[in-house]
């Protein structure tokens, strides 16, 4: 639409879309607004859109992907979350904790570390998708519990795993954000299920997935209306026996190119080597990651789950400190640590 388009104008196009047998969707934007069609079959009358008024141009997206595209949006997505932290944009947020949740003890302990280090997102499974079905598989109800307590606590955001369509709303009433983990990208009624939640979506790259096909998962969530999905790289399959998987640099800055999503990585399961996470986390932020994700445990050596790939809290401190001098030096920053004092908010400082 044009800069100066009225309420009613764009009222009229979204009504003349429907009457073609489209949906239409309204895309406010920083200047101006844009209006989605959704359901083009190759039909469309682009000249009986183009003669409405306020209408300044028809723009075509070729790609199967709609909404996620830079196409329908062309500014960058920021998902904002309930304690400040900003996902997307110039700060680099920084989400940490276990792979799973294994004890109040545990949890709430390297809450405290990790905030104190300046994690604002504490991340913990509560279930566990393991490739054994011997292998721990998480606390379920009571391991959602103890990161609620951990967040009351330490003001930090959660971020568990949903791994079922049925389990997925026990989730969405604990945590901040939703994973949809790399075995479950493309389930697609745990996607429609994630997209009608309510909650900020962590969509994990799948081991053996395209970047069209990360993309592709995303347009599920967003076409159940919800806007706020940030998208997760964690490594692909590989030839390669050195590293548990190929920490894939690249999808980054051709994600940034393809989409408004903001995109984060994960060098913990890209990796699955302690002496591999830091490095490939240092050039996960200057190939321009909006954040990152890492495993971190008070005990590695006595994990129920991902211990070699699980940083020393000590080491995810050098960490924090070695990631801020390399966003400065691209002109971005890490979002400010969470205040948590006597009567003082809880939230970026």
């Amino acid at each position: 639409m044009k800069h100066d388009a009225s309420s009613t104008q764009i009222e009229d196009v979204v009504s003349t879309i429907h009457e073609m047998g489209y949906e239409a969707r309204p895309i406010p934007g920083r200047q101006r607004t844009a209006v989605g069609l959704i359901g083009n079959d190759g039909k469309v009358d682009a000249g009986r859109i183009e003669a409405l008024e306020g209408v300044l141009n028809v723009i075509h997206v070729t790609q199967p992907y709609k909404q996620v595209s830079r196409e329908w949006r062309e500014e960058g997505t920021v998902v904002t979350l309930g304690n400040g932290t900003r996902i997307g944009g110039r700060e680099i947020a920084v989400m940490a904790g276990p792979c799973a949740v294994e004890s109040e003890e545990q949890i709430i302990g390297i809450a405290h570390r990790l905030r104190a280090a300046g994690a604002t997102v504490l991340r913990g499974g509560a279930f566990k998708p393991r490739t054994s079905p011997y292998s721990f598989q998480g606390m379920g109800e009571i391991g959602l519990k103890l990161l609620a307590r951990a967040r009351e606590e330490t003001g930090m955001a959660i971020v568990t795993e949903a791994v079922d369509p049925e389990g997925l709303e026990m989730v969405a009433e604990y945590t901040d954000v939703i994973q949809i983990g790399a075995r479950n990208m493309q389930n697609y009624s745990l996607l429609r299920r994630a997209g009608r939640s309510g909650r900020a979506i962590l969509l994990k790259r799948g081991m053996s997935a395209t970047v069209k096909e990360l993309l592709l998962a995303a347009e599920y969530l967003l076409a159940e209306g919800n806007p706020n999905v940030i998208l997760c790289e964690r490594g692909v399959r590989s030839f390669d026996t050195h590293t548990r998987n190929l920490l894939d640099l690249t999808a980054i800055p051709v994600v940034h190119a393809l989409s408004h999503l903001p995109i984060i990585a994960d060098p913990s399961h890209g990796t699955g080597i302690r002496a591999k996470v830091i490095p490939m986390a240092r050039a996960a932020v200057a190939a321009g990651a909006d954040g990152l994700m890492i495993e971190v445990h008070p005990q590695p050596d006595r994990a129920l789950s991902d211990g070699a790939q699980s940083l020393y809290p000590e080491q995810f401190e050098d960490l924090m400190g070695q990631i801020e001098q390399i966003a400065h030096a691209i002109d971005r920053g890490i979002v400010p640590s969470l205040v948590l004092e006597s009567g003082a908010r809880v939230g970026p400082a």
